[in-house]
């Protein structure tokens, strides 16, 4: 048996590869295309270190809708693990060298020649990657990217930096990084929700009958008037945050459909008003991080736009608490423990360095103080517990994702608690790293319908929906199941 053949046909597979690439490179730098001369070297120089993909993501981050801005983050943090790998594996694993430029044109080739091997191409692993990225969040958004990033990658060939097949490797290369990435962190279109039966909802196809409070200290206005723009004869009322309560009331009086543009907090306050007045929701996100408008489905005014002209809506649950003198509902999390003091430092903080950053300095502020756990009785059990949160339907996991709800009428109250023995700081770090429904030591989770605790310290805090007040004694949350009717597109039902 001839055991070099193989290798002898493998080595004349690979020269024969090799030859076609080098004519494909010739044949591009004789063609001539018009008007690329002046385009394609300045892209391709403008791509330089990503310049060009970070530029983009913060013009899509600028449109301000939710769906532009994870379309922005995904492409970036594709084109950072395909740079990583090129840089790290793809470079080194192949030394091959740079084409000749002599088929070249002088007024095509670049002022600086790179210096780096030539397989595979790093600018068309960074197009490819980002765009791909951009495409998988927000398909609108990847259509408006990719004839960029094909023109960069090509831009590698008319420059004669790369050879063909550099350029279809890296483009691979990048392609796969996104996938990779959609696979660890899973797009909202990945999150299916539950095709439930639709509720009875007004169709108001000019918006005629909706009133829509608008939390003005959020920034809403750009939204309710695009929102007005979508539906001319809806009523839009502004108004400061002391006002939201009373202005809520009075709109139920008059209005066929109770519309609310706000926070969590805000969106709470309007729950309960649709609640004792019968009247269905409408939720338009406004404020920084708008949980229930998200795991609900609707992003912006057009969704909402579209439900309310169609009548298309679900019913939710919703969670009653009360205890001796505290009484309240919320739509998304409750929790004791040190998330109340976090959110209060917060809020501190928030007006003057935005929510982000004042989430990440109350979070060290209250993670660094010397604090003894909070204490109640939990099924008939005294236990000292860092934490007690408690969620209005089930939150998984997907990927490294954090948690988000894909049925919020499942009638369930998912409870987690950190033990209140060791670190707060280490406890809590392990049950955020090690996953949302993991049992150990340090930390559980139980699905339950209805739940009490005993024995709470008299003004323990209590946080509700973004919310703080405080509770003394004990406490009893129970489910409303499918209380509240809210409008929803039916196609962020599938």
């Amino acid at each position: 048996m001839d055991l070099t053949a193989p290798t002898a046909a493998a080595r004349t597979s690979l020269r024969t590869l090799l030859d076609l690439d080098g004519r494909l490179f010739n044949a591009a730098a004789a063609r001539h295309w018009p008007g690329a001369e002046r385009v394609l070297p300045r892209l391709s120089r403008s791509a330089n270190h990503g310049v060009l993909w970070f530029a983009t993501a913060a013009a899509m981050a600028a449109s301000r809708t939710p769906r532009a801005r994870r379309a922005a983050a995904r492409g970036l943090v594709s084109l950072g693990l395909a740079s990583l790998t090129i840089n790290t594996l793809g470079k080194r694993s192949v030394r091959r060298a740079r084409p000749v430029l002599d088929p070249v044109p002088l007024v095509r080739q670049l002022k600086r020649q790179p210096i780096t091997t030539s397989f595979p191409s790093g600018h068309a692993a960074s197009a490819a990657a980002f765009a791909t990225g951009v495409a998988l969040e927000s398909p609108a958004w990847g259509a408006a990217v990719a004839p960029v990033a094909f023109s960069v990658a090509m831009s590698r060939v008319y420059t004669g930096v790369h050879f063909p097949s550099d350029v279809l490797a890296g483009a691979a290369l990048g392609a796969g990084a996104a996938f990779l990435v959609r696979r660890l962190v899973p797009t909202r279109s990945q999150i299916r929700r539950p095709d439930r039966p639709r509720a009875a909802a007004p169709a108001l196809p000019e918006g005629d009958g909706l009133v829509m409070v608008a939390n003005r200290a959020s920034g809403t206005a750009d939204r309710v008037r695009a929102l007005h723009d979508a539906l001319p004869a809806a009523e839009i009322v502004e108004c400061a945050p002391e006002e939201v309560g009373d202005e809520l009331e009075k709109a139920a009086a008059r209005a066929r459909v109770l519309g609310v543009c706000g926070g969590d907090g805000t969106v709470n306050a309007a729950a309960g008003v649709a609640l004792r007045h019968g009247l269905p929701l409408a939720v338009l996100p406004g404020g920084t991080l708008n949980h229930f408008a998200y795991d609900l489905g609707v992003e912006d005014e057009r969704q909402l736009a579209q439900a309310v002209r169609h009548g298309e809506a679900v019913r939710v649950d919703a969670v009653r608490f009360t205890g001796p003198k505290t009484r309240g509902l919320f739509l998304n999390t409750l929790s004791l423990g040190v998330y109340p003091e976090l959110v209060r430092a917060r809020d501190s903080w928030e007006s003057r360095i935005g929510g982000w950053w004042a989430g990440v300095l109350g979070a060290l502020r209250v993670l660094r103080a010397g604090r003894h756990p909070l204490e109640v009785e939990l099924g008939g059990e005294r236990r000292p517990l860092w934490l007690l949160f408690v969620g209005n339907g089930v939150y998984h996991r997907m990927g490294l994702t954090p948690g988000r709800r894909t049925d919020l009428a499942d009638g369930l109250l998912d409870v987690r608690v950190v033990h209140g023995n060791g670190r707060p700081a280490l406890r809590l770090l392990t049950a955020a790293v090690s996953g949302p429904l993991t049992r150990s030591p340090g930390h559980a989770a139980v699905q339950v319908h209805r739940l009490r605790l005993t024995g709470i310290a008299p003004d323990t805090p209590l946080a509700y929906d973004g919310e703080v007040t405080t509770v003394s004694g004990e406490l009893t949350l129970e489910k409303l199941p499918e209380a509240l009717t809210v409008y929803r597109p039916l196609a962020a039902a599938r």
